[in-house]
């Protein structure tokens, strides 16, 4: 039986209400334990770095997600990531730079509302994600939601309320997951093992991205 980590990381999924408004509060233990379904899939082991709201989400939590992986990925076969939508795209964009060519898959997902909403998302996407991590042919980074597997590197929010909240960009998605089949498109195919996994250990801050719009001041250039 394969082994799983999964690392909770706080979001949506497992925020609870507070007086104030939603805020993370469940465990990973016990988003796990609140999708039965998944008992008996894999041996399943739970870490939790941290568990925020995802707008609050920096570079150096990417860090330790990464450090995360890196410390069990000799004793596990997958890792599936629970975090915030708001800010998944990034964290799934700067894991597939900070892991490269890895033959494990390292997965995330999360929801637009919480594991204990009588109408949630959380149990079929955490439920999906598992199916997905333990696919022979799955690797490296990818977000998994709504039945969509989506490559890490291309993945955009475009939904704030809809369960379809991911969209690929620029290229096609690499799977669909229906009930408990994955539907491949041949895009994105096995791991072949030419190159072995590779682990990066630094993010340089002294990146901006400046968007161009007609009539853009130059000045902005002197100002940064």
């Amino acid at each position: 039986m394969k082994r799983i980590l999964l690392i909770a990381t706080g979001g949506t999924i497992a925020s609870t209400e507070d007086g104030n408004g939603l805020s993370p509060a469940l465990t990973g233990e016990e988003l796990a334990q609140s999708v039965p379904e998944i008992s008996g899939l894999c041996e399943l082991d739970v870490v939790q770095p941290m568990n925020i709201d995802s707008t609050n989400m920096r570079p150096s939590d990417w860090m330790r997600i990464r450090d995360v992986i890196v410390e069990g990925y000799d004793d596990h076969d997958g890792f599936v990531i629970l975090h915030g939508t708001d800010t998944m795209s990034y964290t799934a964009a700067a894991l597939s730079y900070l892991i490269q060519d890895s033959p494990k898959p390292i997965v995330l997902t999360g929801s637009q509302k919480p594991m204990g909403n009588p109408f949630t998302d959380a149990k079929l996407n955490l439920y999906q994600s598992l199916l997905y991590a333990l696919d022979e042919h799955s690797h490296d980074v990818s977000i998994v939601f709504g039945g969509v597997a989506i490559a890490g590197t291309r993945a955009r929010k475009q939904r704030t309320m809809s369960f379809n909240a991911f969209i690929s960009v620029n290229y096609p998605s690499i799977a669909y997951i229906r009930n408990d089949r994955i539907v491949r498109n041949g895009l994105h195919g096995t791991h072949q093992g030419e190159n072995p996994v590779r682990f990066y250990d630094s993010i340089d801050p002294r990146v901006f991205v400046l968007k161009l719009t007609p009539g853009v001041n130059p000045g902005i250039l002197d100002a940064l």
